[in-house]
């Protein structure tokens, strides 16, 4: 897309694009780690097991320089023999390629982690293009391995070079040792040599390492159109988002109309506010706020009220005063208390005037306290 718009790649990857790329099996890896850490742990792995591998070939050899012909001719034994020798071998064997696997595993997983990926392992007939081809070779990829090609040619010459010309005295030696000391110390020599070279690469390692990170991060790099498509298709479109807020909206409206006939009371301010209050003493601590609303959500809740027979009561400040600071569902304030108890009051006292008559109740809003606070 960036390509075909000409915007360029200057957003870092979201975390979307690189699991996605992870998925794919898109992922920064080192394969200068993967071998160094095979030839480090193989050197080490032979100087650790390799005397016993020695010593299990030198019993092999033995035993099959010193057969005898009635053993040359008797198959069962011949098989016996055979089959004793490659049984001695098997343990350090196993431990050195036990070794190399771990280190393999290790060094394969130590830039990136493992990954497995099915869509990576599928032939790709694009890199068979020519055109493609000759591109990658005179990349920047390219010149990247070359660079380290020659500076891995350069340690492993320039440590060998040293370490010959430090060596010189036990190479000269090694004429003069008796059988089998020659052997194993000329063994000692070649593994120190193998594992020092080996270690000199760990420089190439601690180049490549950042610069594949690098690589991986500038390859997934996004425009800022692209960033914003996916913020879009992850939050969803406005227009989407819009709708579903409106429908929820309507939902919560519903709710809130079908608690309204458990309220009661209403407290309004005539021209816009109402709030339906509850409070059943058996379940409720304070005065729950069922619903409230502006405007149309305002005269709709009076609408519900006056068919169910819920008191409507005119009380502009506190009607202000609960929509403002109250949520549906939730106790009124503390500060409220003192007034909604004093409404409460008045309205029992007008369900009881109706039923027995007596001296109708008045209610002076002059003595309906608002903090300060809660006024609006």
């Amino acid at each position: 897309m960036a390509e075909s718009d000409g915007q360029e790649r200057t957003e870092d990857a979201t975390s979307k694009r690189l699991q996605q790329a992870k998925d794919k099996g898109q992922v920064a890896r080192s394969k200068e780690l993967a071998s160094v850490s095979v030839l480090v742990c193989g050197a080490v792995a032979l100087m650790w097991f390799g005397e016993d591998v020695a010593r299990a070939l030198f019993s092999v050899m033995e035993r099959f320089f010193s057969i005898s012909r009635e053993e040359i001719y008797d198959t069962n034994k011949l098989l016996e023999i055979v089959g004793g020798a490659l049984i001695a071998l098997v343990f350090p064997v196993f431990l050195i390629l036990i070794t190399l696997f771990v280190a393999a595993l290790a060094g394969a997983a130590g830039l990136g982690g493992i990954s497995f990926s099915s869509e990576a392992a599928m032939p790709k007939f694009s890199k068979m293009n020519p055109m493609s081809g000759i591109k990658r070779m005179f990349g920047m990829q390219s010149w990247v391995e070359l660079l380290k090609s020659i500076l891995k040619v350069s340690l492993v010459g320039g440590m060998a070079f040293y370490l010959i010309e430090g060596s010189k005295e036990d190479l000269f030696q090694l004429s003069l040792d008796t059988y089998p000391a020659n052997i194993f110390h000329s063994l000692d020599i070649l593994l120190n040599f193998i594992l020092l070279i080996s270690c000199t690469l760990l420089i190439v390692v601690a180049i490549d390492i950042p610069f594949q990170i690098w690589q991986h991060a500038n390859q997934l790099k996004m425009t800022k159109q692209e960033v914003k498509d996916e913020y879009k298709e992850t939050e969803g479109k406005p227009e989407v988002k819009g709708r579903i807020r409106m429908l929820q909206r309507e939902m919560t409206q519903r709710r809130m109309m079908a608690d309204v006939p458990s309220a009661d009371v209403v407290v309004t301010n005539p021209e816009h506010y109402s709030v339906a209050l509850r409070y059943d003493q058996s379940k409720d601590a304070a005065p729950i706020v069922v619903a409230k609303g502006v405007d149309h959500v305002a005269m709709k809740i009076r609408e519900i009220a006056r068919e169910h027979n819920i008191d409507i009561l005119p009380a502009p400040p506190l009607a202000r005063a609960l929509y403002h600071s109250t949520e549906l569902e939730q106790q009124i304030p503390d500060g409220l208390f003192a007034a909604v108890a004093q409404i409460l009051a008045y309205i029992f006292q007008m369900k009881q005037y109706k039923k027995k008559g007596g001296t109708k109740p008045e209610l002076d809003e002059s003595t309906l306290t608002i903090p300060d606070e809660l006024k609006k």
